[in-house]
């Protein structure tokens, strides 16, 4: 991870909990695990939960290493599995029979007794510089006012800064658009290009394209839909009411995506637009036979406690957006108060609210899948979710990675971060980035000066 000067890398228990393997991320630097996250680890090892499921396979590779090894060969360190040629990196236990020194902090709390054994091994070691990694931002701080280094788990970081994420569009200049007749337009530099990307000039709105596919100097276009206001053209009664949606709307329609992340702030439609396209292609092309809707559950105030009926009224109050968007979506199609109350009586029928906690091990066959809130999701529980699509299925994930609710989830480790960037590449995923709000003067004007 680091040259020059070897370290010695503490892991706090939330880093392994966070990622189990976490443990082969340090190259030719020595980890060492004190006793007391050991400890933590036994205590939360039992249920069915991700953090219980990356806690045991942890476990599970530390017996592999520590296997047929005895109290000399763990005190001077055991190699790690998969280490390449030059240094291996080595793990130890906290096995010192002399109490740690004492500091100002006491010994109380497990996160105190971590810092003494990070004390004691800077005593020990003193040759090596000695680095506390964890995630909890008091214990880092606790930390610095010992002197001692600590530092945030980045290993998992999709990138250094959000602004790096794609957008999934770039201005160009109308010219290069409109020497596009073949379809087919010279790319003599294609650095931050890629399939799915929406071309625009704002100038000739006309002539918005998109890349189909991309050769080293060469890119060849598809026109896209206009779903404008005023182009004739809507999507279950819904119009886009700006060049993002416009994008966003053909990439939901378009039969050869089969994954979109749709990011942007609240207000931007990302819910709406998705839903309308899902009901087009459900009830009205019959491509696919549901849609259903899932979520990080995760309270953004106090939790309420458990609620009460079956999986899909469990996750009504989670889906307070899904049902504001239907209502508006059912008072779009000019019908009275029976015709909407068919259609929301339909509707009904042909969407399903689904528990995440339900997901594993399932195969979702000719489904319209919306992950809502999907900023809220780790990179293992994206993988579970994008992993579960069968033939015919198309996934789309909504979220804002300003409002994230998840403990130890950044907008740099977001799992739907880390979906934008490693699907970029793909030509059968797009992507979206929605910055205009659409909702109300009201909700604009808050949403920039709050």
């Amino acid at each position: 991870m680091h040259s020059g000067r070897l370290r010695l890398y503490i892991l706090d228990t939330n880093v392994l909990t966070h990622d189990p393997r976490a443990l082969l991320r340090f190259e030719e630097h020595d980890v060492l695990l004190p006793m007391e996250v050991l400890e933590e680890l036994d205590a939360i090892k039992g249920g069915s939960s991700d953090i219980a499921r990356n806690v045991r396979e942890v476990s599970r590779m530390i017996e592999q290493i520590l296997d047929g090894s005895d109290k000399a060969a763990i005190e001077a360190g055991l190699d790690m599995p998969g280490a390449g040629a030059g240094r291996k990196g080595r793990l130890f236990l906290d096995t010192a029979p002399d109490g740690p020194p004492a500091h100002p902090f006491g010994d109380r709390t497990p996160d105190n007794r971590i810092l003494s054994t990070a004390l004691g091994q800077c005593q020990r070691r003193q040759s090596e510089e000695v680095v506390l990694v964890t995630r909890d931002i008091n214990l880092r701080i606790k930390a610095r006012a010992l002197g001692l280094t600590a530092e945030d788990y980045h290993t998992d970081r999709v990138v250094d800064d959000l602004s790096l994420l794609p957008t999934g569009m770039r201005e160009v200049d109308d010219s290069l658009l409109r020497g596009a007749e073949t379809g087919q337009i010279g790319v003599p530099d294609a650095a931050g290009w890629h399939p799915r990307m929406a071309l625009f000039a704002p100038q000739a709105p006309q002539l918005d394209a998109q890349i189909e596919s991309l050769g080293d100097e060469h890119a060849t276009l598809a026109r896209l839909v206009d779903y404008r206001e005023g182009s004739g053209r809507k999507v279950w009664g819904v119009s886009a009411r700006n060049t993002e949606q416009n994008f966003a709307l053909n990439l939901l329609m378009d039969r050869d995506v089969d994954l979109v992340t749709l990011l942007g702030v609240a207000g931007t439609g990302k819910t709406l637009l998705t839903l309308a396209a899902g009901l087009a292609q459900t009830l009205d092309e019959a491509l696919y036979k549901e849609i259903l809707v899932t979520r990080a559950t995760v309270p953004v105030g106090e939790d309420i406690g458990y609620l009460p009926g079956t999986e899909e009224e469990k996750m009504t109050p989670w889906m307070g957006a899904l049902m504001d968007n239907l209502e508006v979506l059912v008072n779009n199609d000019g019908a009275g108060s029976w015709g909407r109350a068919a259609t929301a009586d339909l509707l009904g029928n042909r969407i399903k609210l689904r528990s995440m906690s339900f997901m594993r091990g399932r195969t979702f066959l000719n489904r319209y899948v919306i992950i809502d809130e999907a900023q809220n999701l780790t990179r293992k529980q994206m993988k579970t979710l994008l992993t579960r699509a069968g033939p015919g299925t198309k996934m789309v994930c909504l979220g804002n990675v300003a409002q994230i609710d998840t403990p130890y989830v950044t907008e740099t480790t977001s799992g739907l971060t880390y979906a934008v960037d490693r699907f970029t590449p793909w030509p059968h995923a797009g992507h979206v980035t929605l910055s205009r709000g659409e909702r109300s003067r009201l909700a604009d004007f808050a949403s920039d000066a709050l």
